[in-house]
């Protein structure tokens, strides 16, 4: 296994993640239990110590069976759960909710779940326009203090509101969408995050599973599948077509290494030295070990410029910007 230490903090976490919203068992299709265990025990023995959820990711699901899957070893890892997803039962809809009120109660339930004393990195999942970041930071400094959390990090945040955060308190890491069809982190964001000397993870590194091969025109997705929702643009339309003409050349070239097209996919994000942590969402053992796969090798620049090349030459010729 590969590691990298984790922005200024003495933890060094693996470059593989284990993603907890898969095992939530909403919104990916089919999920057992069972699975979900038996994936988060071989992702241990594989040598993976980061473990990324959230409260939301099946309302408290995830945390709960990512704590029964780790069982005694929930406390010699790294847990990474977010914040800032309120569910409203009556409404049936979700908020954003950063308001000191709500990071209280929620740090509670997640100790509770995860049956630990303190989470390592406690992450807020996305901005909230109607709470001041100020008084974001001042709540989670004193859960800080009060031994609740380790270390403080974020998801889906800009540049400027990084920027901001920093004003109040340490930030360790970002979460943010990064992948062979998506590298627009690279601009502004990985930028911000060396001037912090912050770690950067990064989800959706499959693209919602489209990288993997699987898929084609005449796939049809569930209603208890989220990527049969329109803002999953990425299966919809001519960015659909566009994007298996992609997979088509990462076929391709994951043939001249004798490896799948998911491990060229995630090996392309690794070979950048400045990413700390690829989040994989898994739901078997089988998709753990396929993911291990990506170590010990690195692709040539030139098959990573085939590929950086093709996704703009093809989108190009889709009029997709």
């Amino acid at each position: 296994m590969e590691y990298k230490r984790l922005g200024l903090t003495d933890l060094k976490i693996s470059r593989l993640g284990f993603g907890g919203c898969p095992i939530g068992g909403h919104g990916w299709g089919s999920v057992r239990d069972e699975n979900s265990i038996a994936a988060i025990r071989k992702a241990v023995k594989l040598g993976i110590n980061f473990f990324d959820t959230a409260d939301i990711y099946g309302l408290g699901h995830s945390e709960e069976i990512l704590s029964k899957g780790l069982g005694k070893d929930r406390k010699k890892v790294v847990i990474a759960t977010k914040v800032g997803v309120r569910w409203d039962n009556k409404e049936k809809i979700s908020h954003n909710d950063l308001s000191p009120k709500h990071i209280t109660q929620a740090v509670e339930n997640s100790l509770r779940r995860l049956r630990i004393d303190c989470i390592p990195l406690y992450q807020i999942h996305y901005p909230d326009p109607k709470t001041p970041i100020s008084e974001t930071m001042e709540i989670l400094k004193k859960l800080q203090k009060q031994g609740k959390i380790k270390h403080i990090g974020c998801s889906n945040f800009s540049s400027k509101l990084i920027n901001e955060a920093q004003k109040y308190g340490r930030i360790e890491s970002l979460q943010a969408s990064y992948n062979v069809l998506d590298w627009a982190l690279e601009k502004s964001l990985i930028p911000t995050c060396r001037k912090w000397e912050m770690s950067v993870i990064v989800y959706g590194p499959l693209a919602h599973g489209l990288l993997t091969g699987k898929y084609n025109l005449n796939t049809k997705f569930g209603k208890d599948d989220r990527r049969s929702r329109k803002e999953y643009k990425n299966f919809r339309g001519k960015r659909f077509k566009a994007n298996l003409v992609i997979v088509d050349k990462l076929k391709e070239i994951a043939l001249k290494y004798n490896k799948t097209s998911v491990q060229i996919a995630i090996r392309w994000i690794l070979d950048n030295d400045l990413i700390t942590n690829a989040i994989l969402g898994v739901k078997t053992p089988e998709e753990i070990e396929e993911n291990a796969g990506v170590l010990g090798w690195k692709l040539t620049l030139k098959d990573r410029d085939i590929l950086i090349k093709t996704v703009t030459n093809t989108y190009k010729e889709y009029n997709i910007k």
